[in-house]
This record gives C-alpha cells, sequence and structure tokens, in this order.
C-alpha cells in the first residue's frame, strides 16, 4: 500500500468558473444577517433569505471559500433519510412523527431536484436501493420494512432478483427508494454562492470563525482573525465545527469519512452496474456504497470512519491508508469486470454525528439572535438544503412553530469526546467498523 494524502472527489470543489476567491472579512462589517459557512446549509439560508426578502443586506462568510469543505466532497447520492432508521424514529418518537420525518425527507429531495432544475445544475432522477447481503443488513432491513408499511409508506421491498435486474451485484434484499437522484455536490453549493452573490449577497472566504460574543441583550458579535461581523441575527452553519466556540449546542462529532473512484468505465461495465441516478446502499450504517457519476465513473464510499481529534498527522495518515485500501478491495470485489479498474480519485470529507443520529437546527440558547444548524450525521445532501430553507423562514418569523420535527431543537444530547471517557468512544467506534467489516466483505456467493 503508497502512503498518500487523499486528494480531491473526481469533481472539483470549489468555485469551478474560474473567478477570484472572495475576499477575507477585515475590520468591522454590520448586516442585517450574518451566514458562517459556505457549503449547503449556510448558502441555502442566504438563497432562501434574499428570495423572501430582497432588501436584507446578508453576509456569508466562510473559512475558505465555497465547496471547500464538506458541501463539496460527498458523493452527492440524494435520497430520503435523516435521524436514524424508520424502525428506530418510530420507536423513538412515534408513529405520526416518524411519518412526518420520512415525507419532510422526501420533500426536502424534491425541493433540492427543483433547485438543481432552477440554478441550471445537472442532476440525474433515479432510484435509491437500501440493500444487504449480511445477516446484521437483512434483520435491519426486515424492521424497516415492517415499519414503512405499518406507517403506510410507499417503500417496496425488492428480492434478490428484483435488485439483480437493476445492477449485477448479488444482494439478498432491498428497499426501493423512488425519485431519488444522483448530482456533483460542489456545483450545486459553487451554483448557490453564484445566485446568491446574484442577489446582493456578500460573501467573504478565507475567515474562520474564531468567537461569538453577544448575549444579555447585546447584539452578536463574530470574531474572525481580521475582522468582525455585527448582525442582529446570525446563523452558524458550521457542523462539527462548533465545537471550538464554546457553545451549548450539546455535541456534534466530527468524523472523518473516505470515498474514490474509478476512471470512466466501459459502456458495458456500466450496464451491469446500474444506471444514472441510481445508487446501492448497505443497509449496515458506514457500510460501503456505490453509484455512478454522469461520465461513467464508479463512486464508492463508506467503510472505515475515522475521529481525526487527538490523533497525530503521521497516525491519521496511516489510518486513512487502510480505509482507502478496503474500499478498493470490497470495490474490486464488487463484480469481476472491476479486477483491474484503475481508481483515480481517493478523497476524505467530514460529517457532524450526534449520539441519537438526528440533526440540530435551532437558536442557541442564552445567544439571542444566533442560530446553529448541523449533524446531519452523513445524510446531509437533502436535509441541509431543506435546513437552510426553514432557518429562513425561522428568522423571517415564517416559520411554522406548531409541529416542530425532532431536529429542530437547540441542542443533541452529550457524548464523551474527551477526558476519561474518551476511550469509550474509540470503543464505539472500533466496533462499528467491526460491524462493517463483516456487512462489507461476506463471501459474494456464485455470480448466476
Amino acid at each position: 500500500m503508497t502512503l498518500f494524502a487523499p486528494g480531491t472527489p473526481c469533481w472539483e470543489p470549489g468555485d469551478p468558473d474560474g473567478t477570484d476567491p472572495p475576499a477575507t472579512v477585515r475590520g468591522s462589517i454590520g448586516a442585517d444577517v450574518a451566514v458562517v459557512g459556505a457549503g449547503l446549509v449556510g448558502l441555502s439560508t442566504a438563497y432562501h433569505l434574499a428570495e423572501r426578502q430582497p432588501s436584507l443586506d446578508i453576509v456569508v462568510v466562510d473559512a475558505r471559500r465555497p465547496a471547500a469543505g464538506a458541501s463539496g466532497r460527498g458523493t452527492g447520492l440524494l435520497g430520503p433519510r435523516v435521524g436514524p432508521p424508520v424502525d428506530r424514529a418510530v420507536r423513538r418518537h412515534g408513529p405520526a412523527v416518524a411519518r412526518r420525518m420520512h415525507r419532510a425527507s422526501v420533500e426536502a429531495v424534491r425541493q433540492v431536484v427543483e433547485l438543481c432544475d432552477r440554478l441550471g445544475v445537472p442532476c440525474a432522477d433515479g432510484e435509491q436501493i437500501v440493500a444487504a447481503r449480511s445477516r446484521a443488513g437483512l434483520a435491519s432491513l426486515a424492521r424497516q420494512a415492517a415499519a414503512y408499511r405499518a406507517l403506510d409508506l410507499e417503500v417496496p421491498v425488492l428480492c434478490a432478483a428484483d435488485i439483480r435486474r437493476r445492477v449485477d451485484v448479488p444482494y439478498h434484499a432491498g428497499l426501493l427508494h423512488r425519485h431519488s437522484a444522483t448530482l456533483d455536490p460542489a456545483a450545486l453549493t459553487a451554483a448557490l454562492a453564484r445566485a446568491c452573490v446574484a442577489k446582493g449577497v456578500r460573501l467573504y472566504g478565507g475567515s474562520p470563525l474564531r468567537e461569538v460574543r453577544g448575549g444579555d441583550g447585546q447584539q452578536p458579535q463574530l470574531l474572525f482573525p481580521h475582522g468582525t461581523v455585527r448582525a442582529p441575527k446570525s446563523v452558524l452553519a458550521v457542523n462539527a465545527g462548533v465545537a471550538g466556540l464554546g457553545l451549548p449546542v450539546g455535541t456534534v462529532l466530527g468524523l472523518e469519512v473516505h470515498a474514490v473512484a474509478t476512471e470512466p468505465l466501459g459502456h458495458e461495465t456500466r450496464a451491469l452496474l446500474g444506471h444514472g441516478g441510481l445508487a446501492v446502499i448497505d443497509a449496515v450504517p458506514l457500510a460501503p456504497y456505490f453509484r455512478l457519476t454522469t461520465d461513467g465513473r464508479l463512486v464508492v464510499g463508506g467503510g472505515t470512519a475515522l475521529c481525526p481529534d487527538g490523533t497525530g498527522p503521521r497516525r491519521r495518515a496511516v489510518l486513512r491508508v487502510f480505509a482507502f485500501h478496503r474500499l478498493e478491495q470490497w470495490l474490486r470485489a464488487l463484480h469481476p469486470v472491476l479486477a483491474g479498474v484503475e481508481v483515480t480519485h481517493r478523497w476524505a470529507g467530514g460529517i457532524g454525528v450526534t449520539a441519537d443520529g438526528l440533526p440540530v437546527v435551532g437558536p442557541v440558547r442564552g445567544r439571542p439572535g444566533v442560530w446553529y444548524a448541523g449533524g446531519c450525521n452523513g445524510h446531509g445532501l437533502a436535509m441541509s438544503v431543506a435546513h437552510g430553507s426553514y432557518l429562513a423562514a425561522a428568522l423571517l418569523g415564517e416559520a411554522d412553530a406548531s409541529e416542530p420535527l425532532p431536529w429542530h431543537r437547540s441542542r443533541a444530547p452529550r457524548l464523551p469526546v474527551s477526558g476519561p471517557a474518551r476511550p469509550l468512544l474509540r470503543a464505539r467506534l472500533a466496533a462499528m467498523d467491526r460491524t462493517v467489516r463483516r456487512a462489507a466483505w461476506p463471501e459474494l456467493g456464485p455470480r448466476g
């Protein structure tokens, strides 16, 4: 195995049209609304604010520039999922709320497809299959299928033959989510940035947030390395980056996840692996999943997740090597035609994880005018855009507060991420990794 640093996705992150990077925050800047984070949540918030109230003076500030973070380094799967699997959602929140959660995630997918059409971002309509070929995966599918039936939600069960008609990989069973899609997440993020600027939003980059001041009736003040931003309303769309700010939003743990992509495949090979817009996800959390890009590359993500905090650079580099190596092993075992295919891209990205699997989208307690959004647990493409729309409505006093969804809250549960309890977190991640390995690398069996 070769020791290498993770590179860029097969779509380049950042602004693809070659425009100059945004200016840094310098001196004192005032605005009606300040948004920190130029990913999908932050830019969606600014975009929907400018759409609904064009007279607002809106500032968006990013530590680097749009799409440079997690929003540009995902794998582009657009499907209905938010929070824990549907059977757990029923147990925790009851049938009525679980049904609303699922329908909200389906609506989020529809909104992103419409947004892509509006912004001219290519989006391949298709299907998403949650499939299993391990005992743990089959047990999870059975529980989810029963819950969907009880909730009267249309999520058909696929047998092995149904899946093989779509993709030539021997899964045992699956659940079919129609009206899903795949897309280039960096292109969507960059298009949102351009649309925001066109609407008069001021965009700044190269300015990591250092501190949030305010409270007790004082206007929020956001401190950056070379300047400050003052605004009566501020949105912190910084995901796990909130950990260093000392704000009472609970624990949003940052994990590093990985993906690889092949060279463009031939037409016959593509036909064996599905079609544009199709994605196949393992029912076991973090187990590898795959999809094809519009130019015929196979993208594989998932596998080992790393907790970078407290891990030295050399150790982190070694762990990445093993994570990428395992993904490539899985890719080549997926189908015999992939045995000699070249892997051309390897990259890492960050996700924000909460103890209960639910995002946090709400006002920060004790900081009037400050809102936070993050912790999508690796299912953030559709929901990030939806969170931005909700935040815009909430800031303008238009959000429906009569039936809040479970993730419309001010804080997540606490996790043991530091001090004497930290070994418990590492043990939990190690146990998840063992489960993923058992689910992802069983014998594929004869190919019929």
